[in-house]
């Protein structure tokens, strides 16, 4: 049974919005300047909302679907905000045949997350990734930017519990 996704509603400031106009100004007339707009687009607000995505196809006169193109193909941009408990299992060769499948497997149960999702709430987010370079420690796994190295599926909830209080 497929899970019904997860969703945050967009909420971006009067400031970010300036700094988006600015942005896309400064890069307005440059070709190819699609790719770098989203990368700033990103840093201002963290992910490529469809409103981030629109208003910047909007303002380098491009189509929206060019824009969000882009934003699906590559995988460093996110079309999801990151929780405040951002959670990625590694899923690259050597993590894969240790085992990640299971471990993200358990945390998407125990916190009833789809990869790629957020909670509604905007606490918790889930992402698979490719190789972060720790084979060494495979099956890895990060928690805001703390690695967890060599797990197995029995240790999955004892480090969330570190989180869920």
């Amino acid at each position: 049974m497929k899970k019904k996704p997860t969703t945050v509603a967009f909420s971006g400031t009067q400031e970010q919005a300036l700094a988006l106009d600015k942005l896309i100004a400064e890069h307005k007339d440059e070709p190819g300047a699609l790719m770098p707009v989203l990368q700033g687009a990103q840093e201002i607000y963290g992910y490529l909302p469809e409103e981030v995505q629109r208003r910047v196809a909007a303002g380098l006169g491009v189509p929206f679907e060019e824009a969000y193109g882009v934003s699906t193909f590559y995988s460093q941009f996110s079309l999801n905000p990151k929780g405040q408990v951002a959670i990625s299992v590694c899923l690259g060769t050597a993590c894969y045949v240790k085992g990640s499948g299971g471990v993200l497997d358990k945390i998407s149960s125990v916190l009833n997350l789809g990869v790629g999702e957020t909670s509604r709430d905007g606490k918790y987010s889930l992402e698979a990734t490719r190789c972060i370079g720790a084979c060494g420690l495979a099956p890895v796994m990060t928690v805001n930017g703390e690695v967890y190295g060599r797990l197995n599926v029995a240790q999955v909830e004892g480090i969330l519990s570190k989180y869920t209080k």
